[in-house]
């Protein structure tokens, strides 16, 4: 059993991004010496974003995707379109170099980072809080445990990271879409002013509204409100959205308090069976190999969903031979994404006169409308969706081969075209238990830790949501004026395509049900607290991140009174 003279440090947190960013700002302001473990590369904020405002002649393969590199290298990274490419592959993890089990039958997409910071770099930034609905969910519909944290309990700390993280939006007044602390919202396009309109008359049920997004429209201390340059992926030197990199590590560092190690890969946490706690960390550096290890007196796994139950998983030891803290056997299950992709797609022809300026960086949105007060009737599924909005405006590349000379077809080709209106479906995926990650036994990686693997599948509630959103998506896109719609297909999303892994660690009252208590505090080890997406007990159908910086604050605070109290 160690000694309190002899820690190494107050806190160890483990992963830098959203929930390891606030960790760290949260502990050191507390006056903890804290240590943040990251396996990613170093970045430097600003300077580090060789890609922000380059263009394709300046990049790699002048911008241009080998397609052998991103095959072998990069092969599920690649599939998030939106996001990557050679302006930022080096913020990627190389999945060749870093393998993970991927059954070709049934794959699950895992998508990692690989910098200082991680994913909060490269994420959408669509920040939502869960209502009271979905904290009740589970008890209601009996699918999962209950959550053991209301809606009130956690509202209080929605409001505290919001108003930190600066997020843009409109308050609706929705009891399953809660209003939170926003900046004033991004202007809408003039055909989004329109449909807007044409659906309070014709489809009333639904409200359109801005994407509540971490991004400022009004300066922060240190950060700029966004002055639309985009696209957002390549970094923004400005801080103007909201990452670790731009906010949180930033606040960290200024109390003094904080030391960040990056290229180190974490092997294990050792469990000390007198003490009941863990007393140390395991580490390899990814460059070097030379392996180390650090002590403290509480640890933060803010890893990301797998990253942290990878991390317990291969922390066994004779006290915990099924992985650490998992006396209820919960670990690794309940693994949850949401599904997403296009649910319909309207062509239309009004506005026509009118263009925009700059790249805004969000969509509009429309809330959950389905399932709301009790079951409805024509639905033969549970919970439901909401639609994230994309709008775009064709251009030449529309009459690529359409026939034509000289002057005149010229300037045809400059005119741009008709507008497209997307809707994209992102809905709710019930926790269930064979849906799972596990250790390879038989398959290690470069570092000798054995390789995750995954058994997932969507069940009949999640093909049920997305084709009821596609046939509302249809439905919608003719009220609000589509002159032709193209509503979606059957196929489904890969699991983890979301990006949104949840569970594997969730939270209950019943420690022999769940690895961790209310605050995200592990029922066997009362040192240990994981406030990534482990510890989702359901998924709701809105983008989580804004959950995990509001449960990992809440933790913090919780934790620091527990060590001056001396109960940790």
């Amino acid at each position: 059993m160690i000694e309190s003279k002899h820690y190494d440090f107050d806190a160890i947190v483990v992963g830098s991004g959203i929930s390891g960013g606030w960790a760290a700002k949260e502990l050191t302001e507390k006056g903890l010496k804290v240590l943040v473990l990251e396996r990613g590369e170093d970045l430097e904020h600003g300077s580090g974003y060789y890609g922000e405002h380059a263009p394709n002649w300046k990049l790699p393969y002048q911008g241009k995707k080998p397609r052998e590199l991103y095959d072998e290298e990069y092969p599920m990274a690649a599939k998030v379109f939106h996001s990557f490419g050679e302006y930022n592959r080096e913020f990627w993890m190389n999945e060749k170099e870093n393998p993970y089990v991927v059954d070709k039958e049934n794959p699950f997409m895992w998508i990692r980072s690989n910098i200082v910071g991680g994913r909060s770099v490269l994420w959408g930034r669509q920040t939502y809080r869960l209502s009271d609905m979905d904290f009740k969910a589970n008890a209601t519909d009996g699918h999962g445990i209950p959550w053991p944290v209301t809606y009130d309990e956690i509202a209080p700390w929605y409001s505290y990271v919001e108003k930190f993280a600066g997020i843009n939006g409109k308050k609706e007044g929705l009891p399953q879409f809660p209003d939170g602390e926003y900046q004033p919202p991004m202007p809408w396009f003039a055909l989004e002013e329109t449909i807007g309109q044409r659906l309070k008359k014709k489809a009333p049920d639904v409200t359109l509204t801005s994407a509540r997004t971490a991004i400022l429209t009004e300066d922060l201390p240190g950060r700029s409100a966004c002055h639309y340059c985009g696209p957002c992926a390549r970094g923004c030197s400005t801080g103007s959205y909201f990452s670790s990199q731009s906010s949180t590590l930033p606040a960290a560092r200024a109390t003094g308090n904080l030391t960040l190690k990056s290229n180190m890969l974490v092997d294990r946490l050792e469990y000390d069976n007198e003490s009941g706690k863990i007393s140390r960390v395991h580490v390899i550096d990814t460059k070097t190999r030379e392996r180390s290890s650090f002590s403290a007196r509480v640890f933060f796994l803010c890893a990301s969903t797998i990253g942290s139950t990878q991390i317990l998983m291969n922390s066994k030891s004779e006290f915990f031979p099924n992985g650490l803290a998992n006396s209820s056997g919960t670990l690794g299950h309940y693994l949850m994404d949401h599904t997403l992709g296009m649910s319909g797609m309207g062509l239309f022809l009004d506005n026509m006169d009118s263009y925009y300026h700059g790249n805004r960086p969000t969509g509009l949105y429309i809330p959950r409308f389905r399932n709301l007060d009790g079951q409805d009737e024509d639905a033969d599924f549970v919970r439901g969706y909401g639609y994230q909005t994309a709008l775009l405006r064709t251009d030449w590349q529309m009459n690529f081969n359409s026939k034509g000379f000289g002057a005149d077809y010229k300037d045809s080709m400059r005119k741009p075209g008709p507008w497209i209106f997307v809707l994209a479906g992102f809905t709710e995926c019930l926790p269930q238990k064979s849906n799972r990650m596990y250790l390879d036994p038989n398959k290690k990686d470069s570092f000798g830790m054995p390789q995750v693997a995954f058994e997932f599948r969507w069940s009949d509630n999640e093909y049920k949501l997305r084709k009821d959103a596609s046939v509302h998506a249809e439905r919608l896109l003719k009220a609000a004026g589509a002159v032709y719609s193209l509503p979606a297909g059957d196929e489904m999303s890969m699991p983890g395509e979301g990006i949104h892994e949840m569970g594997t660690a969730r939270m209950g009252d019943d420690p022999r049900e769940s690895v961790l208590n209310n605050y995200n505090q592990a029922h066997d080890v009362p040192n240990l607290f994981v406030t990534d997406g482990s510890f989702m007990t359901s998924a709701s159908c809105v983008n989580p991140s804004l959950t995990y910086m509001a449960f990992t604050a809440r933790a913090c605070d919780y934790a620091v009174k527990q060590l001056a109290e001396g109960f940790i």
